[in-house]
């Protein structure tokens, strides 16, 4: 199995993400931790909590606000 990945190192992963898929920006991390392991951003189910972090930050980039 990998290792655990940080919010950092799931931020890029998430800007893609959001960037392809602009549906999923507004996803719960539960639905997202599911979709970056199915579409293949990450080999394993990641914390939910790194995958809010990371969401935080990459919200600012798609003109949200940080929740």
């Amino acid at each position: 199995m990998g290792r655990p990945v940080n919010a950092i190192e799931l931020l890029p992963a998430l800007r893609d993400l959001f960037s392809r898929h602009p549906e999923m920006i507004d996803l719960e991390p539960w639905h997202l931790q599911w979709a970056l392991f199915a579409l293949g951003y990450t080999t394993k189910l990641e914390d939910e909590a790194e995958i809010s972090a990371a969401v935080r930050v990459a919200h600012t980039d798609f003109g949200g606000e940080a929740a």
